[in-house]
This record gives C-alpha cells, sequence and structure tokens, in this order.
C-alpha cells in the first residue's frame, strides 16, 4: 500500500469524524451513554490519481442504563495510479477492511470506554486496542479526558513472500473541555504518539543521480528510522449563534523526532434553514515543514544513514473547503425510529508541493529539474443515522 493511500484514507476518516457529530472532541460529551443508532456512511476520495471508497456501518446498543455496545465494519476499496506508484510500478487494486468492536460503561460521572479495531489488506494488517476514561467536574461544566492505544502491525511485501516485518505504536491522549457561557465550549487536545520498528513503506524508493550520467537519475530503497515520537497539541472553539447556527475553530500544532514541523487552521460553520434542514461550511490551511533526511533527489547512493522521497515527508501545504446539507427529522412516524438524520457533505482539496518533483510529468527535464508537483481531490460523504 502506497503512503498516498493512507493519507487518503485519513482524510476520508476526518470526514466520517465530522459527519458523526463531532464538535470539538470525545471529551465535550456528557457523562451519559451514547444513544441507539444505526450510522450508514458512503464515502468517496478521488484525486491524484486514485480512487478510494466503500461502505461504513456502524451499530450501537445499550444494555441496560450503565453498558453500551458498538461494532462497525469500514471498507477501502483502492484503484491506484498515483504519481508514487507510476515512477516505478504499475496501477494497483486492492480492498482494505476494518472490524472495530466497543463497550462503554457509565459510573456516576464518569464514562470508561474499552474497544479493539483490527485492519487487514493483502500486505498489511493493523491491530489497535484503545482504552479512554471522561470524568465530569463541576457540574458537568469540565470535563477531562485520558486515552491510550496500542498499536501493532504486521508490514508484508506483494510478490516478496519472504519479506515481513513489524511495527508497534503507542498513543497517550490528554483532553480537557470547558463550558465557558451558555453559548460557548472550549477545549484543548495534547496527543503523543510512540512508533518503533518497520515505519517505512517496502515498495517505495528515492532517487539519486546516476554517476556516469549526470542526466539520469538511479532508484534505490528508501531507509527509515526505526522509532519516531509525535506530538500534537489542538485548540478548539464552538460557539453558538443566536439564529440557530453556530461557528467552530481549531488549530492544531504538530512536532516529531524526524523534523516534521505542522500548523492546522481550520473554521467551519452550520446554518440551521428550519427545524429539519441546515447547511454546513467549512475552510481549512494545512502546512509542513520537511522530514530531516527527506530529499527529492539525492547527490549519489546511499549519501545518508535515512533516506526518504516520500512526497507526504517533504515541505507542502494544502487547503480544504467544503459543504453539504443535512436533514434532521426528530421523532419520526417510522416504527421504532427516535430520530432520522441524512446528510451529503463534499470536500475539495488541493495541495501544492515545494519540493517534490513529478517524474513522471512529460518532456525531457535534467534531474531535480522537473515541475513540482500538485494535485486536487474530492472527498464525498453520504450518511443515514438512525437513532432507536
Amino acid at each position: 500500500m502506497v503512503v498516498t493511500e493512507r493519507l487518503a484514507s485519513g482524510l476520508i476518516r476526518f470526514g466520517i469524524a465530522v459527519l458523526s457529530g463531532w464538535l470539538l472532541s470525545t471529551s465535550l460529551l456528557a457523562a451519559t451513554l451514547p444513544v441507539d443508532k444505526v450510522d450508514m456512511l458512503y464515502h468517496r476520495y478521488e484525486g491524484g490519481g486514485m480512487v478510494i471508497d466503500g461502505p461504513s456501518v456502524l451499530v450501537r446498543k445499550s444494555v441496560g442504563p450503565q453498558v453500551s455496545v458498538s461494532g462497525q465494519y469500514y471498507v477501502d476499496q483502492v484503484s491506484a495510479a498515483s504519481v508514487d506508484v507510476l515512477a516505478t510500478a504499475s496501477e494497483y487494486e486492492e480492498e482494505r477492511t476494518e472490524y472495530t468492536a466497543g463497550i462503554d460503561y457509565l459510573y456516576e460521572k464518569s464514562i470508561l470506554s474499552l474497544g479493539f479495531t483490527q485492519s487487514t489488506e493483502n500486505d498489511y494488517e493493523a491491530n489497535t486496542v484503545y482504552f479512554s476514561v471522561s470524568q465530569e467536574f463541576f457540574g458537568g461544566m469540565s470535563t477531562l479526558t485520558l486515552g491510550y492505544a496500542n498499536g501493532w502491525d504486521e508490514v508484508r511485501e506483494r510478490g516478496n513472500e519472504t519479506f515481513e516485518a513489524e511495527a508497534d505504536r503507542r498513543n497517550y491522549q490528554l483532553g480537557l473541555s470547558q463550558v465557558l457561557t451558555t453559548n460557548s465550549l472550549v477545549g484543548f487536545d495534547l496527543e503523543v504518539v510512540t512508533d518503533e520498528g518497520f515505519l517505512q513503506n517496502p515498495y517505495r524508493q528515492n532517487r539519486y543521480i546516476d554517476p556516469n550520467n549526470s542526466n539520469n537519475f538511479l532508484y534505490q530503497p528508501e531507509r527509515y528510522p526505526e522509532t519516531r515520537t509525535s506530538y500534537s497539541l489542538a485548540v478548539r472553539a464552538l460557539y453558538y449563534l443566536p439564529y440557530r447556527a453556530s461557528v467552530r475553530a481549531e488549530y492544531r500544532f504538530f512536532s516529531d523526532t524526524w523534523g516534521i514541523d505542522s500548523h492546522t487552521y481550520e473554521l467551519a460553520y452550520v446554518h440551521a434553514l428550519n427545524p429539519r434542514w441546515s447547511l454546513e461550511g467549512k475552510a481549512r490551511f494545512y502546512d509542513q515543514d520537511q522530514a530531516d533526511f527527506y530529499s527529492d533527489l539525492y547527490a549519489f547512493e546511499n549519501s545518508q544513514t535515512h533516506l526518504a522521497r516520500d512526497k507526504e515527508m517533504s515541505s507542502f501545504s494544502g487547503i480544504t473547503l467544503g459543504g453539504g446539507v443535512v436533514y434532521e427529522w426528530k421523532q419520526t412516524s417510522l416504527p421504532g425510529i427516535d430520530r432520522l438524520q441524512a446528510s451529503l457533505l463534499v470536500d475539495w482539496l488541493d495541495f501544492e508541493y515545494d519540493n517534490f518533483r513529478d517524474v513522471t510529468a512529460p518532456g525531457n527535464f535534467a534531474p531535480g529539474e522537473e515541475p513540482l508537483y500538485a494535485f486536487d481531490a474530492f472527498v464525498t460523504r453520504a450518511s443515514l443515522i438512525l437513532e432507536y
């Protein structure tokens, strides 16, 4: 699986989180169990030579007044002909399936959550177990959330049955939310992630100048460090306007031991047209520096200990503009359904790379003189939520 696919999948998942009703963070949820519901979603990502689509189904059910269980099925069907693939290989297709099971336990003003996720594809298997506890203070005005996740992945390579590697991941989260006024909320989230093991893509290669012909370049496999620690801090605010609307703002800073620093800014607006119909819109800007060991073109073979030409390790920026429509029907006449929500959201993404060049561009270019790479993409999410 190319790294571009993982980036695209991450963008889709971000949209799913928004679509599922995420406003600030899970720490903003009151100390009550989630409602019983069925959440059905179709997602599609198209851009940069890639198409990723598939369904997602989430079912949640309470078992008594203190316990809620959930299960989710998620599919990514991938058709890839991105610049990463075409530079050294040919187009491919594959499917990734993911299963998640979780349980929430309500004890007085605390919610304890435990879950397990397994993701499988033909050359990668990811397993994650997670635990979190959320506690209300000061009459529900403040909420503190602590979370931990442990993941262990198995990496394989198509066409090479002897290759098998492992990667271990640990995720630590601290969240604090605060009700400021009757119309405003603010949240802070700190996340630390430690990775160890095989952290690169077995198919990806970097390029260097051919020692026998300076107008040509050759390829060699990438080499990443075997450890990585990253930190991120997010600040989010939500304000309810008096005319049935809300504004949400977010800033997120990310930094890791590979030398990557990034900044994310987002502004979103929701406007209710009437009790059933509402419109949503958002704008997002992302900017990051390159990894310390990244280079689009190395001077010679094995020129340094660690080598990377993954464009997501380079310096780049991107904007996202999105919008959509949501329909909500409370106390429906449908048998057994208390609330129905249907939505259609579309995002347009545009990325520009500062030091990653498109070696597939037509024309005769000297190494390092190819045009800088850029692409845009569309992410579409259509969902139906039934609460019962």
